[in-house]
């Protein structure tokens, strides 16, 4: 049902420019998050992570978790370069951002389905990822803390977008069948115990 959701808000998120995208149009920024305890809290991950978000070529959107706005803070890592550190959104102002970024890079489980969800590519800021079949089809690439992995894995999507994104989570209708096999399953309940 999570594809059911992504579908429903999508026509419910605001227009791009009411989002802290500040302007930029659609396809002109990277959108990125990053909470996950790997990243975080080793001093020198978290470190590679923003120096690389910071030196890509297109500006870097990052709504900042308040544990990562921490972290940041006491390490005294700064954004002078293409990320702009925002203060966190709203689900409908992400799934905008989501769906007008050029490339998601994230370490969230769950963003990485709704990259697909909304058709943008999705750079995964880990070395594992729950959704395998997301890096099989070629919609995610597993790239860690690496600055030049982070690298590498836009410029794949820079030079050969995956295309159309396959069905791996149904077709947005699984709602509507599981209603409809509680009520039916339920109605077959209710004679049962009459007779």
């Amino acid at each position: 049902v999570m594809y059911d959701a992504a579908l429903f808000y999508a026509d419910r998120a605001p227009a791009l420019g009411e989002t802290a995208a500040g302007g930029l149009g659609e396809g002109e920024f990277y959108l990125a998050t990053v909470h996950r305890a790997e990243n975080t809290d080793d001093p020198e991950r978290l470190r590679a992570v923003v120096s690389a978000l910071d030196s890509l070529s297109h500006p870097v959107i990052l709504p900042l978790h308040p544990r990562t706005r921490g972290k940041i803070e006491l390490l005294g890592l700064g954004a002078d370069g293409s990320l702009q550190l925002v203060e966190p959104v709203g689900y409908l102002e992400m799934v905008a951002l989501e769906r007008a970024a050029r490339t998601i890079l994230t370490d969230s489980g769950g963003m990485q389905k709704e990259a697909l969800f909304q058709s943008t590519p999705c750079v995964t800021l880990r070395e594992e990822t729950e959704w395998v079949e997301t890096v099989e089809a070629g919609w995610n690439i597993l790239a860690g803390a690496s600055p030049e992995k982070i690298r590498a894995a836009l410029d794949h999507f820079e030079s050969s977008h995956p295309g159309t994104p396959p069905r791996l989570y149904g077709d947005g209708e699984a709602g509507g069948r599981i209603a409809a096999a509680l009520a039916e399953y339920l109605q077959g309940s209710r004679g049962e115990r009459r007779e």
